[in-house]
């Protein structure tokens, strides 16, 4: 497993230097963000990199209290496979 950084707005994997992996996410007014975009180069692509960005983002989620509204594809297609991230969206 890559380490996972995070910075204000997105969770993110360096490699060399570069950013190969990526989560970001913006404010969606009082108690909410938006999980906006996701990305995954190809040489970590079918890893499970995107799972492990969302999970880093869903903790720091749920630390802080925060409900997460999906717009980011890949998100929306996590949220809607089961019932492990209904504590934090706020799509039911």
């Amino acid at each position: 497993m890559e380490t996972i950084h995070h910075k204000e707005g997105m969770f993110y994997i360096e490699k060399e230097g570069r950013r190969v992996a990526e989560i970001t996410y913006v404010p969606a007014g009082e108690g909410k963000i938006n999980a906006n975009h996701t990305y995954v180069s190809e040489e970590l692509r079918g890893g499970g990199t995107a799972g492990q960005l969302l999970d880093a983002l869903v903790g720091y989620a749920r630390e802080n209290d925060l409900k997460i509204v999906p717009t980011c594809s890949y998100v929306v297609a996590k949220f809607d496979r089961g019932r492990e991230y209904d504590d934090v969206s706020v799509v039911k």
